[in-house]
């Protein structure tokens, strides 16, 4: 795999927050509290309030303790507003060649949403420097490990149903990292403006990856 330093910025923690339709003004203060954590990884999703201001924000502020990125890009569009915020990352739901391609040419890491062993080979082929394997709740560990044997060189994320009950069984298989999204980004505790327990709660999640990998 080619590793670039946003990549192992994302990968060091093996979290990364899925934040979508947070309140704006609670944006930066769970983020805050996210990476004093620990956490590497933090996705903006694109059908969030204003998500390039938020990311060229969050950029500015974080971009050298954590890799800041887009989430739920549907099309190359989407990509490129992002990356002109200052995106380190795009994710997508889906696998889109047009996307990938366009991502890898602006120097950026293309990460699409894969759901079999052909899109995840495939996504590999386009240029993808990972997979979100998506929903990974209907798949599970196993599957991770299963497509690890015939395709080990496809760095594969899941997400989607991932929370501190199962997060070190998908390291264990083999996952690379996790996507976190509702497990983690509680909406009650941002409601409640409980940033230390926020802090708490990503601590964990970085804990248990950590004792994953033993």
């Amino acid at each position: 795999m080619n590793q670039s330093p946003v990549l192992d910025k994302l990968l060091s923690s093996g979290i990364t927050a899925v934040i979508r339709k947070i309140e704006p003004n609670k944006v930066k203060p769970l983020v805050q509290a996210f990476i004093d954590g620990g956490v590497s990884g933090i996705e903006i999703t694109m059908d969030s309030d204003n998500p390039a201001d938020l990311i060229h924000e969050l950029k500015e502020i974080h971009g050298t303790k954590a890799a800041i990125g887009a989430g739920t890009v549907l099309n190359k569009e989407q990509a490129a507003e992002a990356i002109n915020a200052g995106a380190d990352f795009i994710f997508a739901p889906i696998l889109d060649k047009e996307t990938i391609e366009y991502t890898k040419k602006q120097g950026k890491l293309a990460i699409p949403g894969v759901f079999t062993p052909t899109e995840a080979y495939q996504a590999y082929l386009w240029g993808a420097d990972m997979v979100k394997i998506f929903p990974a709740s209907v798949v599970g560990p196993q599957f991770i490990k299963d497509v690890n044997g015939p395709l080990s060189q496809v760095p594969k994320m899941p997400t989607g149903g991932v929370n501190l009950e199962n997060v070190e069984s998908f390291i264990k298989a083999g996952a690379v990292a996790a996507g976190i999204g509702g497990s983690l980004v509680n909406k009650q505790l941002i409601q409640e403006e409980k940033w230390e327990e926020l802090r708490a709660l990503a601590e964990k999640y970085v804990a248990a990856v950590s004792r994953a990998r033993g």
